[in-house]
């Protein structure tokens, strides 16, 4: 540990001396750093959903922005496939250093802006801990169990208010951040109580809850749009929603949720939620999630009508209304044929051929909507769980530079979807395609991310 700050405050003193170069009033905000065992060549900063800088390493695999006109506020870093938040304040000179073998782990910030950073980091690797303790919490009883969480939140606001004690001046923007990366994942445990009771248990049924057990919603801002991009306050608020929606009478449900349960759903994040762009991306998010983890191409109906008409935003509407077109085009039963894949040679492969006397898994994806990290660890170990099976992992619109680690190149193709006769790619979301030995479909959107893929992988493996 002593290492690690050591090296870390020759850095800070090496990119404090370059903001100094750059500005005699130091009236910019920089952020920097230096990643160690760099994924990529880059770092990408973001607020909110949108792209603010993207910083380049250079040959000692060091980065450094500057801002002249940036807001206050909770913003977060990419690299690799992974990422992690900021407090940025204007005249900030925030420094990292991080090694990508243990990213969270090993973050470390200096310079102006440090101290927020490494309590907010701080306690976010505090949570993690804790989530085994968490988990053999949920055998409790509601009592039992609301009376640890009281004690938990107890502790956590002593917290919060000591730091206010020491820093009597701190921003209001910040001290909202702060409280909520302390109080609201144990909140959202409180919300996840009654199902994973159900599992650690061994019950069928959810167990019978106070009223009481929930006086922390009154807390609670439920339509707080400066945090919907901030995970702790999005999970809960996610985890709400469930459970309001199961304590109308469904019964716990864990590979997918049923029609009328995603309904009822849709129809209690409209009630819940008034924030519009909040409620458009919890209503998005929702359908396309079902869908995903059913991992099939039979469509729930009910639950699509609702989102149409629930959903004010338009290019969700045209996404969603591409899938289900694009659910439409290739279906069970229909023959895989009239297209073509590239492999890395450029060289043109009929889908007829590649699938002949092989039962094969057909990975169509897009950088957009699935990171390569994700297919590079999950293909290899589908592979190895069904050795007897054909896969193809086929990049949307991609070429031949693309190339995915851990996967062969023998097993990685490319596809024009613009020159698709029927185009059953338009939303360029990802869609797995379950073929038979005789080029018959099996499955015509399956998920590689649903559990509901194992059973969907076994029965295709034993097609003669």
């Amino acid at each position: 540990m002593t290492r690690k700050i050591y090296n870390f405050i020759a850095l800070s003193y090496l990119l404090l001396s370059l903001i100094s170069c750059t500005s005699k009033e130091n009236s910019n905000t920089f952020f920097g750093g230096k990643i160690i065992n760099p994924k990529t060549k880059f770092v990408v900063l973001y607020s909110n959903d949108k792209v603010i800088d993207t910083l380049l390493l250079d040959s000692r695999n060091k980065f450094l922005g500057t801002y002249d006109n940036l807001e206050e506020g909770l913003y977060y870093f990419e690299h690799g496939n992974e990422n992690q938040y900021l407090y940025l304040e204007p005249k900030d000179s925030l420094m990292l250093r991080l090694n990508t073998w243990d990213f969270d782990e090993s973050i470390v910030f200096a310079g102006r802006g440090a101290e927020r950073n490494n309590i907010l980091i701080d306690i976010f690797l505090e949570d993690e801990s804790e989530r085994k303790l968490f988990y053999q919490l949920n055998r409790l009883a509601p009592t039992a169990y609301i009376s640890k969480i009281d004690s938990v939140i107890d502790s956590r606001l002593i917290t919060y208010n000591e730091y206010i004690k020491r820093h009597p001046n701190e921003t209001t923007k910040y001290l909202e951040i702060l409280k909520t990366s302390l109080t609201y994942p144990i909140y959202s445990r409180a919300e996840r109580y009654p199902i994973n009771h159900i599992y650690s248990s061994r019950k069928s049924d959810f167990p019978k809850i106070n009223s009481s057990f929930y006086a922390y919603r009154k807390t609670i801002d439920y339509n707080n749009n400066s945090l919907m991009y901030y995970t702790p306050y999005a999970r809960y608020i996610t985890n709400y929603l469930y459970n309001v929606t199961y304590a109308m009478g469904h019964k716990p449900m864990k590979e997918e949720f049923s029609s009328e349960f995603t309904v009822d759903l849709l129809h209690t994040i409209n009630t819940e939620i008034s924030s519009r762009d909040s409620k458009n991306a919890f209503l998005k998010r929702t359908v396309l999630d079902h869908f995903y983890r059913k991992s099939s191409c039979d469509v729930n109906e009910k639950a699509f009508d609702v989102f149409f008409d629930l959903s004010s935003n338009k290019e969700d509407q045209i996404l969603v209304k591409n899938i289900l077109e694009d659910n439409k085009i290739i279906l069970k039963g229909d023959e895989i044929k009239g297209f073509t894949i590239s492999d890395f040679t450029n060289q043109g492969i009929n889908i007829e051929d590649f699938t002949i006397n092989k039962n094969s898994v057909l990975l169509f994806w897009s950088k957009e909507y699935m990171s390569t990290s994700f297919i590079g660890s999950r293909i290899p170990f589908l592979q190895k769980k069904y050795p007897l099976l054909n896969f193809a992992i086929i990049e949307i619109d991609g070429d031949n530079t693309n190339r995915i680690k851990n996967i062969d190149i023998k097993n990685q193709y490319f596809i024009n979807s613009k020159t698709l006769k029927n185009n059953f790619l338009s939303s360029k979301m990802n869609r797995t395609i379950l073929v038979n030995k005789n080029g018959i479909v099996e499955n015509g959107y399956a998920a590689i991310s649903s559990g509901n893929i194992y059973k969907q992988l076994k029965e295709l493996s034993k097609i003669n």
